[in-house]
């Protein structure tokens, strides 16, 4: 059976190696990005004559966007199994900094882009005739407040919550609905976060990082493909029987 995935925010870091390992357990996958360039040139990276990936540009706070790459996607692969809600951003938000347009950007995207993601492969399962599997973004920091990051662990805090309700209300379809609590990973968005800690105290970007490392159990910080594993797990058969649930991913953060 042809097995299709969609991943949005797949353009680097976390995003692109989950990808790179739903190819890799043989499923065809269309790479959402805002950023079109990065987007495409991984899946050219992964599908060189574009036959297991394509490069979808969209904006996962506008909702008409997320619909669009969804109908895209089973436009060009003829169907839809897995939505994998990934895209996220995370500024360094001290409480009194916080702006209106900062709150509306990062709820925007690592929220909206998680509902509007549900929603429009609701959508597409009805139209198919099957379910399917929901795989959420969610953070560490989603399970336990991390300092200066208000906004970030507010938007991750909603999106377990929104987990559990979409599990419930979906599952008579067939359609489950996970989430991955990654902790500290080696990507350009942690790397920034750190830089951005480090500087507010007058220190350096190692600094900054130890705050966040300093507590895994494994003494390690995650690569991707340490989240990439987990997801693979979720969007294959051997995670059936689990809805609702967040898997956590950090190395020994956070014990639940």
């Amino acid at each position: 059976m042809k097995k299709v995935a969609l991943v949005t925010g797949a353009g680097q870091g976390i995003g692109l190696k989950i990808a790179e390992r739903l190819v890799k357990d043989g499923f065809y996958v269309s790479l959402v990005d805002y950023n079109i360039e990065t987007a495409q040139k991984a899946a050219e990276h992964l599908s060189s004559d574009g036959s297991k990936a394509i490069a979808i540009q969209a904006d996962v706070s506008k909702r008409d966007d997320v619909f669009a790459a969804v109908n895209e996607t089973v436009d060009q692969f003829g169907d839809l199994h897995v939505i994998v809600n990934n895209a996220g951003v995370g500024p360094t938000t001290p409480i009194d900094t916080i702006t209106e347009d900062q709150f509306r950007k990062v709820y925007g995207v690592n929220v909206g882009g998680v509902l509007w993601g549900i929603q429009a492969a609701h959508e597409a399962w009805k139209k198919l005739g099957h379910g399917g599997k929901v795989i959420n973004a969610t953070s560490q920091a989603g399970v336990v407040g991390n300092p200066n990051l208000a906004l970030y662990s507010g938007t991750k805090f909603a999106v377990r919550g929104i987990t559990q309700v979409a599990a419930r209300d979906l599952a008579e379809e067939g359609i489950t609905v996970n989430a991955y609590a990654p902790g500290i990973v080696k990507t350009p968005m942690m790397m920034d976060i750190a830089h951005n800690v480090g500087k507010n105290a007058g220190k350096d970007d190692e600094w900054g990082m130890q705050q966040f490392a300093k507590d895994i159990t494994l003494k390690r910080l995650s690569e991707p493909e340490d989240v990439a594993n987990v997801v693979s797990f979720l969007a294959g058969e051997d995670s059936n029987y689990i809805t609702g649930q967040t898997i956590i991913v950090d190395g020994g953060m956070q014990f639940h």
